[in-house]
């Protein structure tokens, strides 16, 4: 919140920031132990212990505890926990009981792709329309609607819709960003490699796929110089 004096009167007004990414750490691995607990489940487990999902996960049990308790997810110490009672608490924290609407905007490569993605359905996520500004598009068949940027207000209110991915250019993503937040948008899954600018009571989660691939390439390299450097110590060694 800003204040400012224009003669003599003063004026309160909210400026954008630049918000980071929203997903702490600590939900992050709740989608991990989601996903092993669902591993588990196919192989027949029916009760599993912080340790057991510790070594599944690649963390501690310390760490899968304290995370357990921060998303208030109880279970028995010494009896473990039941599967099936941590899953249907992990959906519960996801809204999974709810059927959730979204819009993408933006049909090109990546976007074409997210609209067929057939895991949004199977997690009552329903993609419900598309956006794009080329004329082509908006005529042609695609598994669902793509309207021009005119029909986004109508959209938006016809279906409730309170999530939107953004996949379009960078040079055109922070203007499609903020005629999302004026009709209503409250949480952004932003693809376009720039760091959106949105009021302080807007979720948004930038993705970047080019710094993750970067990130990976350089955690490789790096494991690969260092076992390089061990290479050569152990020649050395039986150099000597």
């Amino acid at each position: 919140m800003y204040i400012c004096r224009v003669n003599l009167t003063y004026y309160c007004f909210k400026v954008k920031t630049v918000t980071k990414n929203v997903l702490k750490n600590s939900l992050k691995r709740i989608f991990l132990y989601r996903a092993c607990l669902y591993r588990l489940k196919m192989m027949g487990v029916e009760k599993v212990f912080s340790y057991t999902l510790a070594e599944e996960a690649g963390v501690t049990p310390d760490q899968v505890r304290k995370d357990f308790s921060e998303f208030n997810i109880r279970g028995n110490k010494r009896g473990g926990y039941v599967l099936s009672d941590l899953l249907e608490k992990m959906e519960a924290l996801f809204y999974r009981n709810k059927e959730h609407n979204i819009i993408l905007m933006g049909m090109g490569n990546l976007g074409l792709a997210l609209s067929k993605y057939s895991r949004f359905v199977q997690r009552n996520m329903n993609v419900v329309a598309a956006f794009d500004i080329d004329p082509y598009k908006q005529k042609a068949r695609y598994d669902i609607p793509v309207y021009g940027m005119d029909r986004l207000k109508e959209i938006i209110h016809r279906f409730k819709v309170k999530v939107a991915i953004i996949a379009v250019p960078e040079i055109s993503a922070q203007q499609v960003c903020d005629e999302l937040v004026r009709n209503g948008i409250k949480g952004i899954i932003n693809f376009a490699p720039v760091l959106l600018k949105v009021p302080e009571d807007v979720v948004i989660n930038n993705i970047n796929l080019c710094d993750e691939l970067e990130s990976v390439i350089y955690y490789v390299h790096n494991q690969i110089r260092n076992e390089g450097l061990k290479n050569i110590e152990l020649l050395y060694g039986d150099m000597k």
